[in-house]
């Protein structure tokens, strides 16, 4: 099983990262799909998730888009609007059948 993420980078505030996670190894769509955060010094957090349905945390309503490719087996995280609070490693998340399977992290810097 793997997970892939790509996408990251430097960004100035008010600008845009578009992550990207390709998996192998598992049904993709039979699993839910989710992105997680975790800053410096922070807790790891959920950013977004889809499954059945999609679901944001407060901090990025508005900002961020999570989607999904069943034919590609991508999950993708569009970020817009970048804050420097937004800066930490982003991870990707896969859950179900009694599986849960993580990424390595894409670092993700939004500062001027």
């Amino acid at each position: 099983v793997q997970l892939v993420e790509s996408g990251g980078g430097l960004v100035q505030p008010g600008g845009s990262l578009r992550l990207s996670c390709a998996a192998s190894g598992f049904t993709f769509s039979r699993f839910d799909m989710s992105w997680y955060r975790q800053a410096p010094g922070k807790e790891r957090e959920l950013v977004a998730s889809a499954g059945g349905s999609t679901n944001y945390a407060d901090s990025v309503k508005g900002r961020f888009t999570i989607s999904r490719d069943n034919a590609k087996n991508t999950v993708y995280l569009q970020m817009n609007s970048l804050k420097p609070e937004d800066t930490a490693v982003y991870y990707c998340h896969a859950v179900g059948w009694g599986y849960r399977y993580w990424g390595q992290g894409t670092q993700v810097t939004v500062s001027s």
